[in-house]
């Protein structure tokens, strides 16, 4: 009889956790939806046969950049950032890549490199990612940049400051400006994209102004 007793009271402990667990809310599992974040240039140009060979840098990322869910503008000037919306890599990362792929097509360099080549770069570009997010109340997304473009003395001397700039980029919301916040992820997501398309055109602008001052 001792056993008994002894056995139900241990037994009772485990009978009211899971009488407890039963009565706490249940949240539906929600998945994680992942964006890609690659936008292409328009036209493919083929590298400059005498072209300066660019060495990109990696790309810092603005406080608050280095964070993957989509980020949103709201009203008094906060950002707020979705958990379960994000980039499918950390922005800056994407960024950096995308940049990348936009000089090498843009027909300005005979190459456009990482940081290790081997090939002996004569320019250097210093790039960071300012912004990146959807802004509802004006039925936009914007993208910002901040780069600075450097030549290499051969005789291994001091840069030589070519440009400062700072790039932005805005592409249209579907449905314009709207009261609220509530942009569909994956229409904020391609509307930043197309924002980032727009500042590496920018920045493509820019750094061809400054090759052209260089060559003369």
């Amino acid at each position: 009889m001792h056993f008994s007793r002894r056995r139900s009271l241990l037994l009772a402990p485990a009978v009211l956790g899971d009488a407890a667990c039963s009565v706490l809310p249940s949240r539906p599992y929600q998945e994680v939806q992942r964006y890609a974040l690659a936008p292409e240039r328009p036209r493919r140009e083929p590298p400059a046969r005498r072209g300066p060979v660019l060495l990109l840098r990696t790309v810092r990322a603005a406080p608050g950049m280095d964070s993957r869910g989509l980020r949103t503008l709201g009203a008094g000037g906060q950002v707020d950032t979705a958990f379960y919306d994000e980039w499918a890599a950390p922005p800056v990362e994407l960024v950096e890549e995308a940049m990348r792929q936009w000089l090498a097509a843009s027909g300005l360099f005979s190459a456009v490199v990482s940081p290790g080549s081997r090939l002996r770069p004569g320019l250097v570009l210093e790039a960071e990612l300012l912004r990146l997010q959807t802004e509802p109340r004006a039925g936009s997304a914007r993208a910002g940049l901040a780069a600075l473009l450097l030549e290499e003395p051969r005789d291994g001397g001091q840069a030589r400051i070519l440009g400062q700039f700072t790039p932005e980029g805005a592409a249209p919301l579907p449905g314009g400006a709207r009261r609220d916040d509530a942009v569909p992820a994956g229409e904020a997501a391609a509307a930043m994209r197309d924002a980032l398309a727009a500042a590496l055109a920018a920045l493509e602008r820019d750094l061809r102004g400054a090759v052209r001052t260089r060559v003369r």
